[in-house]
């Protein structure tokens, strides 16, 4: 069982001449219950489907498990998807000992720009970049899940 520690930043600044890396990504959701949230993926060549639950504790871990399945066995399941499907570019933005995953947001959510960055432990420290803005982390309404 895998264990997300992440929190969830606005982009208030300019960040793109800073990316080492930038994907395009498609994602639906199956379920959107907060107990147990149903992702599907698609990026990079490969798909993946993810299930998210809150962790036992109370801070802003969650349970996450992956499961890699055929890119068109996705795009079929893409079909019955809740709602309407995300589109977004990802930026991976090294920062001092960190990167940070930047999801400029496309489509319904155009505008929208959440940077997010993965803790190996809640009260890690980290350094902010100049362009990072207000934290959204545990603000339901940032979640991707909820902007479909």
């Amino acid at each position: 069982m895998g264990k997300e520690i992440e929190r969830k930043f606005l982009v208030k600044g300019e960040f793109r001449h800073l990316a080492v890396r930038k994907l395009e990504i498609i994602q639906g959701y199956l379920s959107v219950d907060p107990s147990r949230i149903l992702r599907l993926r698609i990026s990079d060549g490969k798909s993946v489907i993810s299930i998210k639950a809150p962790a036992e504790d109370t801070g802003f871990a969650r349970y996450e498990w992956e499961i890699e399945i055929p890119v068109e066995t996705a795009r079929e399941i893409m079909k019955i998807c809740l709602g309407q499907i995300i589109y977004k570019t990802r930026y991976i933005v090294p920062f001092v000992d960190h990167n940070f995953e930047v999801d400029q947001f496309h489509g319904k959510n155009e505008g929208l720009i959440i940077a997010e960055i993965e803790l190996a432990d809640e009260k890690e420290f980290f350094e902010k970049p100049a362009w990072l803005g207000d934290e959204v982390t545990g603000k339901p309404e940032f979640y991707n899940s909820n902007l479909i």
